[in-house]
C-alpha cells in the first residue's frame, strides 16, 4: 500500500471539507444564528490544520493501487461524516455522538433516515449542512474533490471504481478529472433548474435549495417534519416526483443527449427498464389506493411521487404509505431493493445487476432444456464476459449475507419483525423510510448506540457497494506489500 499517497488524498479531502463548512457558517451568519458559529469553525480549524499538515508536500510516488482506492474511499466517508458530525455535538442540537454520526452518515451516503424527533427545531446552518452533505455525496465526494482540486490521474480511476455505484465504472474523457467536472457541472445545472422550479411556484429560497439539495443526491432530509407533505401542493409534488426520477437516471445518459448521440442515450437497455417499472409500479399503485385518495388524480399523482421517491431511494414522503393497502406496501419494499440505475445518484442493487441477474436465470434454465446450446448474455448491446457476470453473483451473495447478519444483530434491540427489517433494508439500501417504527412519519431515535453504529456501517457499505468497507477488516488490506493493482 501506497500510504503516503492515502495520507495525502486524505488531507485534500480535509480542506475541502473545511471549505464546505463555510457555507452552512454563511446561512448561520444570515439567520443571525450567531452562536452556530463556533460550531462550525471549530471543525473546519481542525479538518484545515489536518489537511495542511497531510498535503502540503506531494509523495515522490503518486501512483494509487487498488488496495489504496478501497482505503482512501473508506476512510474519507467515515472521517468527513465524522468530523462533520461535531457541529451538531458541540451546538448541542444532537447532543450525542452517536446520533450525530448516524445524522452525518445517513446525510453523505444520500440515506435519508433521521434520529431527529422534532426537525424544525434545529438551526436554519444545521439543517442547511444536513441538507447539503445529500448534495456532496450523491455523485460522490472522491469525485467533487477530483472536480474541484487538481488531483493526479495516476490510477485514480481505482478511486472512481470503489466510489462510484455500479457493477462497471468507465470515464466520460480521457482524463479523470474532466469526467469529474463534465458529471458535476450537470449535476449542479440539473439542481439550479429545480431550484428556480420551485421557486417559482412559491417555495423560499432556502427550502427550495434544501429540498432540491435532497432531491439531486435521492437523499430526502427535509426542513419539515411531514416531509413535502407540508406544503400541500401539487405542484411542488409534481416537480420534486419527476426530478427525483431524473436523478435517478444514469448520468452518462444526459452527457450522451448533451453530445446529441441520441440513440446511445434513448436506446439504453436499463432506461427504458427503470421507466418500465416505474410506470406498472405508478399505475397499480395508484389502482391499488383509489379508493382512499380523493379522485383518480390525486391517486396517480400520490402513487407517482410515492414510487419515484422510493425507486430512486430518495425517501420523501407526502402521505404514510404504512396505511396503504398490501400489496402497494409489499411493492414499495421491492423497489427499495432494486434502486435506481447504475451512475446515477440512487441506492439499492440497481437497475443493471436486477436485469442481469434475470438474464443469468433464464441463460440457466436455457442450458438446463437446452444442454448442448451455447449462449451469450448481452446487456445494453454488448456480451457481458464472464469475470462481471461472477462480480454481479459475488456482489449479491455479500449483499444477502450482510442483510442477514445485520438483521439478526439488529433484532437484539427487541423491535418487531417488520420494523427490525426494514431498518436494515432502506439503510443498505440508502433510501432513508422503512415501514412501522421506522416508517415515513417515524425515525431511528429508539435504536440504542450500538444498533446506529451498526446501521450507519450499513449504510456506509450499501452507498461504497459493499466492498471498501467490508476490506477495512482484512488485514491484507494494510500490508505495505505492492501487489494488488
Amino acid at each position: 500500500m501506497n500510504y503516503r499517497m492515502v495520507v495525502f488524498v486524505l488531507g485534500r479531502i480535509f480542506l475541502v471539507e473545511a471549505a464546505m463548512l463555510l457555507l452552512p457558517m454563511v446561512c448561520s451568519a444570515i439567520y443571525g444564528e450567531w452562536y452556530m458559529l463556533p460550531a462550525f469553525l471549530l471543525p473546519a480549524v481542525i479538518l484545515l490544520l489536518l489537511g495542511l499538515a497531510a498535503s502540503l508536500r506531494t509523495p515522490k510516488n503518486t501512483t494509487i493501487y487498488a488496495r489504496d482506492g478501497l482505503a482512501i474511499v473508506a476512510l474519507v466517508w467515515v472521517l468527513m461524516s465524522a468530523f462533520g458530525a461535531l457541529p451538531f455535538v458541540i451546538s448541542g442540537e444532537i447532543p450525542a455522538f452517536a446520533d450525530a454520526f448516524f445524522e452525518m452518515v445517513s446525510g453523505f451516503t444520500t440515506t435519508g433516515s433521521t434520529i431527529l424527533n422534532d426537525v424544525e427545531a434545529l438551526s436554519h446552518g444545521a439543517l442547511f449542512w444536513r441538507s447539503f452533505s445529500h448534495w456532496v455525496g450523491g455523485m460522490g465526494v472522491l469525485v467533487f474533490a477530483m472536480a474541484v482540486l487538481p488531483m493526479t490521474d495516476g490510477r485514480a480511476m481505482h478511486l472512481m471504481r470503489a466510489e462510484v455505484p455500479g457493477p462497471t465504472c468507465g470515464k466520460l474523457s480521457s482524463k479523470l478529472s474532466d469526467s469529474a467536472k463534465i458529471l458535476y457541472s450537470i449535476y449542479f445545472a440539473m439542481t439550479a433548474l429545480e431550484v428556480v422550479l420551485l421557486c417559482a411556484g412559491g417555495m423560499s429560497l432556502y427550502d427550495s435549495l434544501i429540498h432540491s439539495f435532497g432531491t439531486a443526491g435521492t437523499g430526502g432530509f427535509s426542513n419539515r417534519a411531514l416531509s413535502i407533505g407540508a406544503y400541500q401542493n401539487p405542484y411542488f409534488e409534481w416537480v420534486i416526483g419527476i426530478f427525483m426520477l431524473l436523478f435517478g437516471v444514469n448520468f452518462n445518459l444526459y452527457y450522451f443527449i448533451l453530445m446529441r448521440h441520441f440513440r446511445e442515450a434513448f436506446g439504453s437497455e436499463e432506461l427504458r427498464a427503470y421507466l418500465g417499472i416505474v410506470l406498472f409500479s405508478t399505475v397499480t399503485i395508484a389502482a391499488n389506493i383509489l379508493s382512499m385518495a380523493g379522485s383518480v388524480g390525486e391517486a396517480v399523482r400520490t402513487a407517482f411521487f410515492q414510487v419515484s421517491s422510493i425507486i430512486t431511494t430518495t425517501g420523501y414522503g407526502t402521505t404514510d404509505f404504512n396505511l396503504w393497502p398490501t400489496y402497494s406496501r409489499i411493492l414499495l419494499l421491492l423497489l427499495m431493493f432494486v434502486g435506481g440505475c447504475a451512475g446515477s445518484t440512487a441506492g439499492g442493487l440497481k437497475i443493471s445487476r436486477v436485469i442481469i441477474f434475470f438474464k443469468a436465470a433464464r441463460q440457466d434454465l436455457n442450458k438446463m432444456l437446452h444442454t448442448h446450446a451455447v449462449t451469450a448474455i448481452r446487456f445494453e448491446g454488448k456480451p457481458l464476459d464472464e469475470k462481471t457476470l461472477q462480480g454481479v453473483h459475488n456482489y449479491f451473495n455479500v449483499y444477502m449475507l450482510l442483510i442477514m447478519l445485520s438483521t439478526v444483530l439488529v433484532s437484539l434491540d427487541g423491535f418487531d419483525l417488520t420494523t427490525t427489517f426494514t431498518a436494515v433494508i432502506t439503510c443498505l439500501n440508502n433510501v432513508g423510510p422503512g415501514m412501522e417504527i421506522v416508517g415515513p412519519m417515524g425515525n431511528f431515535s429508539q435504536f440504542s448506540a450500538p444498533v446506529k453504529y451498526l446501521l450507519s456501517f450499513d449504510m456506509l457499505a450499501g452507498r461504497l457497494e459493499l466492498y471498501p468497507m467490508l476490506a477495512m477488516f482484512a488485514p491484507r488490506l494494510w500490508r505495505r506489500r505492492r501487489t494488488m493493482r
